[in-house]
């Protein structure tokens, strides 16, 4: 399980690198669209940069993004150390949804010192955070992993 939940990390990085690309493209080749497209009346593509953690949380520019890419080297390394002995295909797909989003917002800040978040789904006015496909994919990969253990699955790990 470790190569699959390793392919799934990189495909997921980079599908979260190219969409990041892409939506700064766009909007430094449309200066025009102040950093907003209106899709729906609940989704918006949004330009913002997070130099906090999840969803603006922390947003101190003092914390310095290497400290933050410091604990995510950290859990990136805990969670292919479980990778190894995982022996359920849910839970390689768990580990590397979250291993790739992980390593998908540390690029973004060892890169461009911040996150970049553009996913904005609303009701209203209330905008309750902008988000990217790393974040989703973190997002999907703990729910996985409530998932199995609610199901019986108990991590299905080696020795």
């Amino acid at each position: 399980m470790l190569i699959q939940g390793i392919l799934i990390a990189v495909a997921v990085a980079i599908l979260d690198q190219l969409s990041k690309w892409g939506i700064i493209s766009h909007f430094a080749s449309h200066p025009e669209m102040a950093h907003q497209i209106t899709v729906t009346g609940f989704f918006n593509l949004v330009l913002t940069m997070n130099r906090g953690i999840s969803f603006g949380i922390f947003n101190d520019p003092d914390m310095g993004e290497i400290i933050l890419v410091v604990v995510a080297v950290v859990i990136v390394a805990g969670l292919l150390v479980w990778l190894r002995r995982v022996k359920s295909g849910v839970l390689a797909l768990a580990i590397g949804f979250i291993v790739g989003g992980a390593v998908g917002n540390a690029l973004d800040r060892l890169v461009r010192g911040a996150v970049v978040d553009f996913l904005d789904f609303h009701v209203g006015e209330w905008h309750p955070f902008a988000f990217n496909l790393a974040d989703a994919a973190i997002s999907v990969g703990v729910a996985l992993l409530v998932l199995d253990g609610l199901l019986g699955g108990r991590g299905r790990t080696a020795g």
